[in-house]
């Protein structure tokens, strides 16, 4: 595992990915994430925007894992997601014979960012607030992290 340098980025799907298989079955996804880091400026009391970096990003599926897929079914262009992969520079050479490299992700693990997308996990929507009685949610006070009431033993 040396010479490998892994990164998580934060940005926004500029593309739906291009869902593509090898001869071989191999399943890729192929898409871009858009990043703006942005700078607070000490002197104007503001925050200013730096130019976007653009990264490549390919996902494969591996084994019964259906990353590529996964990615093509789910995120769709304007997504903000979480990418964390290994940062790969891969050389080629132009039609007019000039040696280019171009830095590319090959994605580990992606999800979209919930701070900017509604989470919904069993229709149930979220809490934002403490429940008058017994931490969060409409429990009971007496109920276990679960929702099961439990009788005082004494």
């Amino acid at each position: 595992m040396s010479n490998e340098t892994y990164v998580t980025i934060i940005g926004t799907m500029t593309a739906d990915a291009e869902l593509r298989f090898t001869p071989s079955g191999a399943g890729v996804a192929n898409f871009s994430v858009a990043t703006n880091a942005r700078k607070f400026n000490k002197q104007t009391n503001e925050w200013e925007k730096k130019p976007p970096k653009f990264w490549r990003c390919q996902a494969w599926n591996q084994g019964k894992a259906l990353l590529a897929e996964n990615v093509a079914n789910v995120l769709k262009k304007g997504d903000t997601v979480v990418v964390y992969g290994e940062l790969e520079t891969r050389e080629y050479v132009t039609k007019e014979g000039e040696k280019r490299s171009a830095d590319e992700l090959r994605v580990e693990g992606i999800g979209k960012d919930l701070r900017w997308h509604q989470a919904y996990a069993n229709d149930v929507p979220a809490t934002t607030q403490p429940a008058a009685q017994g931490g969060w949610g409409n429990q009971p006070a007496n109920a276990d992290g679960w929702g099961n009431t439990q009788e005082p033993s004494f």
